[in-house]
């Protein structure tokens, strides 16, 4: 051994790849050029994006996402961030940087300067104090307004230019042609849904730092107090999220009690089935009760409402009829169906008094304060889910949808639904192509450009398809602190050091967050996306990526559910608790390496999860 003095030196911190190291997978080379400029990370930007930790946003974003479909997290995601940052002035959170690699969406949240916390304080009370004090009033307000501009989607209309202006119009000196009314429809399309995202966030952030208060001053006041259990101090809320879930129950109910049960053999043929009972001697109730749920309740994807691909309930009824039928043969097999508020009110109730026999004086009344405006804000935190992502942005998707057939009809595209493959500038140059041809009476251009040019799109976000993303990039601080990407994604120490396997945990078993109280143990179930929920069986555990608030009708069947990213405000979270279902998200990996039919046991008490086989 050398006599020079050993110094032992620090260990070096894991970090995950840089984006620049990871090549793309095979048939995907050139994927960049299908995104924006200022969504990738630009080679001479290097060392700027490599001094930032990024987390891909699986929990709203689980599958590639196509050009068109960036106007999702672009719109969403700069919208949180202007409340934080801009409205609200929230001391200690900005907004979301975003970046797409190999076809998934990463975020990295922006620190707010310690210099300008204190200075932030007095004008974040002020402001977020006036919505406080009139919830109620400002929120009525707001359904007004969202009310006003689903109504201006829907009467958007995209139709084929006719072969001549009308002779009326032309008579009456109108002045202009239906080519301009087709430019500003589209444009009109695109900056509704903008309105509709600057809505969505009026109240949601709000609502996350009436939580965050008071989750903040019981950790202060109890410090032993697991955060499953602040968070069960707001759970109980007859949120209109479920209302979708509810009718179809009550749905099913009817036909059971009417004699209809037979009727629901072939629910795939949804023309048939709903012919077959409007028909029937009982089926009148039956049939009232639907058409009454179509608008808005069915305005509900089992997707997430970011997706082209997404399908609705109110455009494809045979996915309502199929969970109205799951729902028939659990009452027929003598099962409850319905969610028991009260017995989540009494458990709420029961853990909040416990808590507050510990406080007296000053704490008490400060405890109870926090709380009651917790309570009051919580039902927002889930019900703009229904308001937006699934009525807004269905009404959006469909018009989006006319709208690529028609130019499918002039020849722009060989599918239906190609349009997705373009940016949203794009689409508004190839309609301008269109219109532009139309007027001078030429053929259009895109015609003998884009069909190839789609194609090609097409052929690369396949092959991005058959990669899993990185849970991360760069290195991690060294300690996660801003609140939000703590509460809502779930992105702990603990989860990053399982990310990197330097994490303290057995083989067999996975860690996250404890989501939603209780024990249970069954097959697993792993699915990747909303079109594998009919793969569910009775008695199975739910693995997956993430799972949305719609999932709610397979509650009935399943007895637990794992996800791999979300923390305790996370959809998954929230409505795992509010349906009584054991939950444990935020574990990072494990629906890639659980199979279907492992036996597992999940403890939603401790966030563990452990393959029993």
């Amino acid at each position: 051994m050398s006599e020079t003095t050993m110094v032992a030196e620090a260990p070096v911190r894991r970090a995950f790849p840089s984006p620049y190291d990871q090549p793309a997978p095979a048939g995907a080379e050139g994927w960049k050029s299908l995104y924006a400029y200022n969504l990738v990370f630009q080679d001479n930007r290097r060392e700027v994006e490599e001094a930032k930790f990024w987390f891909c946003d699986s929990q709203h974003w689980p599958t590639v996402t196509k050009p068109f479909e960036t106007i999702g997290f672009e719109f969403a995601v700069g919208c949180l961030g202007q409340y934080n940052s801009r409205q609200l002035l929230i001391p200690t959170a900005n907004g979301i940087e975003y970046r797409i690699h190999n076809g998934y969406v990463y975020m990295s949240p922006v620190a707010v300067d310690p210099a300008d916390i204190e200075a932030r304080v007095p004008q974040f009370l002020q402001r977020a104090g006036h919505y406080f004090q009139n919830w109620e009033s400002l929120l009525q307000n707001w359904h007004e307004k969202l009310h006003a501009t689903i109504a201006e989607l829907e009467a958007l209309d995209f139709q084929a230019l006719p072969d001549a202006i009308p002779v009326e119009d032309v008579l009456a000196g109108k002045g202009t042609g239906p080519a301009t009314e087709l430019l500003g429809s589209y444009d009109r399309l695109i900056s509704l849904a903008y309105r509709a995202w600057q809505y969505h966030f009026e109240f949601l952030n709000l609502g996350y730092v009436a939580y965050l208060d008071l989750f903040m001053f019981c950790k202060e006041a109890f410090p032993r107090i697991p955060d499953l259990a602040i968070a069960t101090m707001v759970q109980g809320v007859d949120m209109e999220l479920f209302r979708p879930d509810d009718e179809l129950k009550k749905l099913a109910k009817i036909a059971v009690r009417d004699g209809l049960a037979a009727l629901f053999a072939d629910t795939s043929d949804a023309e048939g089935t709903l012919a077959a009972i409007a028909a029937h001697p009982s089926g009148t109730a039956w049939t009232k009760t639907w058409q009454e749920a179509q608008d808005p309740w069915f305005n509900f994807t089992t997707g997430n409402g970011f997706y082209a691909h997404d399908e609705y309930w109110r455009d494809v009824p045979a996915i309502p009829l199929g969970f109205v039928k799951n729902y028939i043969e659990q009452l027929q097999a003598g099962v409850d169906i319905d969610r028991h508020v009260d017995e989540l009110v009494a458990e709420r109730d029961r853990i909040t008094g416990e808590y507050a026999e510990l406080l007296s004086g000053d704490a008490l009344e400060t405890f109870q304060g926090k709380l009651g405006l917790a309570r009051t804000v919580y039902p927002y935190v889930e019900n703009h889910n229904f308001y937006i992502e699934h009525w807004t942005m269905g009404v959006f998707w469909r018009k989006a949808r006319q709208l690529s057939k028609m130019l499918h009809e002039q020849g722009f595209w060989t599918g239906e639904h190609d349009m997705f493959y373009l940016r949203r500038d794009e689409v508004r140059e190839a309609l301008f192509d269109y219109v532009n041809g139309w007027m001078v009476g030429a053929p259009p251009i895109g015609p003998d450009y884009w069909p190839t040019e789609v194609e090609r799109r097409r052929s690369i976000v396949d092959a991005l398809s058959t990669a899993r993303p990185q849970p991360a990039l760069n290195a991690p601080p060294e300690v996660i602190t801003e609140p939000f990407t703590l509460m809502l994604w779930g992105i702990t120490d603990d989860q990053i050091a399982n990310w990197l396997g330097t994490g303290d945990v057995p083989d067999g078993t996975f860690k996250g967050m404890a989501a939603s109280p209780g024990v249970a143990e069954g097959p697993a179930r792993v699915i990747s996306s909303a079109d594998q929920l009919t793969e569910v069986q009775d008695g199975e555990i739910l693995v997956a990526p993430v799972t949305a608030p719609s999932w709610g009708p397979i509650f009935g069947k399943i007895r637990a559910t794992v996800t791999d990213i979300g923390g305790m405000m996370s959809h998954a979270a929230i409505v795992c608790r509010e349906y009584g279902m054991p939950a444990v998200t935020g574990t990072g990996t494990a629906s890639a390496e659980i199979r279907t039919g492992q036996r597992l046991r999940v403890d939603g008490n401790t966030g563990t999860v452990t393959l029993l086989d």
